[in-house]
């Protein structure tokens, strides 16, 4: 908890004890309840602030009691009969001081408040003076003045409150607007940048391919005359074989990376496509077992995708959960929900692990091409996950504060809306 800073005089404070000081110097000047009375007012404007911060909830009751107590006591030393004194204005002072703080009905509480103060000294009065009309009328006009200050000084608060909560609100959009805008600036520049990098992968993926193609014919070659002759030489060739494949391989996901997705929508549930890929993930899972934890909304309805690029994202995700997760295995989370992103409707879907999670330099790097955090891999998974995701005009973001890795996709509806049919998909 940090202290709160220092409070300074501004203009307003030194404005504040200078008229104090003007009245300190008026008649009964000599009257030395009346200037401590007055500094007590002084100081007690000056800590009001603290008062309210001390106790938020009743602080501003306890300053308006305070200042009713401290303005009814000077006007009985400042008088020989205090409804006569000619301080009486000072009970503006708690009036102003409710009107600024609470509710139209709040004000008119504490006005009649300050008005039976004032009108306490009355019955003293009335034990030695008969009340004449013109005393009765003087004495309803002042009270009627408080509550006329108190009515207006109110409303102008009320209405300061209200501007200001709406300038708050409209503070708070335009805040939420420019995060928008500063992650669709960094997707945007990301798209450029997998753009680019994907035509370079390509050039050099279909350069490589044809001289792979022909070293591997020519190991083949040599393994089948040398198998006799020469076994460590037919060895060798077959090391060269089996390596061109691997290369093969690897210049195959460069060009799944850098060819254009030719996307066939058709309405499917999206709880079946992820229940295919946990199954084909496990299925080739050799290592510490895994514990699959599925939490899937009832009556989902189908959505308009590709199910076999769909299928890719959540073997991507899922494999690389069983990877992260290593020797000592853990739990695989996947949820799918019913959501809504920047005005659209959709699923979405949650997948998390129980790993050592993602370091946070490599946070806002993870979808960019060969960025990996394995130490035997290229780091296009994720990218193609980003693009597939990209394609049917969703998202995909790496949730911050997470134990391990969790990974939120959304996959929007269609334009007219959701599929009809709907899948009961229960929790599990």
């Amino acid at each position: 908890m940090t202290s709160p800073e220092r409070r300074t005089l501004n203009w307003m404070d030194l404005l504040w004890l200078a008229f104090l000081a003007g009245l300190a110097v008026l008649p009964p000047w000599d009257e030395v309840h009346k200037q401590f009375i007055l500094l007590a007012i002084g100081v007690l404007q000056l800590v009001e602030g603290r008062i309210v911060a001390w106790r938020p909830g009743r602080g501003r009751s306890y300053v308006v009691l305070l200042k009713i107590y401290l303005a009814t006591l000077l006007l009985s030393h400042t008088g020989e009969l205090g409804i006569n004194s000619s301080y009486y204005p000072i009970l503006f002072l708690p009036v102003v001081t409710a009107a600024a703080y609470f509710g139209p009905a709040g004000t008119l509480l504490w006005t009649a408040l300050v008005s039976a103060a004032y009108c306490s000294y009355l019955y003293p009065v009335l034990q030695e003076y008969v009340l004449t009309p013109s005393g009765l009328a003087e004495l309803v006009i002042r009270n009627l003045f408080f509550f006329l200050a108190a009515i207006i000084v109110n409303r102008f608060a009320v209405e300061n409150r209200r501007q200001t909560l709406r300038y708050q609100r409209l503070s708070e959009q335009l805040a939420d607007t420019n995060r928008l805008l500063e992650r669709a600036q960094a997707e945007a520049r990301r798209s450029e940048r997998l753009a680019a990098l994907g035509q370079l992968s390509a050039g050099l993926a279909h350069e490589i391919r044809n001289p792979l193609g022909i070293i591997k014919g020519s190991a083949e070659i040599l393994n089948q005359r040398l198998s006799a002759s020469e076994p460590l030489a037919s060895e060798l060739a077959g090391y060269i074989s089996s390596e061109v494949n691997r290369l093969s391989a690897l210049v195959a996901r460069f060009l799944d990376f850098a060819r254009p997705l030719r996307l066939e929508l058709q309405p499917a549930s999206l709880a079946a496509i992820a229940d295919r890929a946990l199954h084909s993930v496990a299925a080739n899972w050799n290592g510490p077992p895994v514990r699959v934890v599925r939490r899937y909304q009832e009556n989902l309805p189908d959505l308009p995708v590709d199910e076999k690029f769909c299928e890719q994202v959540f073997v991507n995700l899922a494999q690389n959960a069983y990877e992260a997760m290593g020797e000592k295995g853990g739990d695989l989370q996947i949820s799918l929900a019913l959501a809504g992103r920047n005005g659209r409707q959709g699923i979405e879907a949650t997948v998390s692990d129980t790993g050592p999670g993602i370091s946070a330099e490599l946070r806002e790097q993870i979808f960019n091409p060969f960025v990996t955090t394995k130490k035997t891999g290229v780091g296009l998974g994720l990218s193609i996950v980003s693009k597939i995701v990209d394609e049917h005009q969703g998202a995909i973001e790496l949730a911050a504060g997470a134990p391990g890795a969790r990974f939120v996709l959304f996959f929007p509806f269609s334009e007219k809306g959701a599929a009809p049919v709907a899948h009961a998909a229960a929790v599990r």
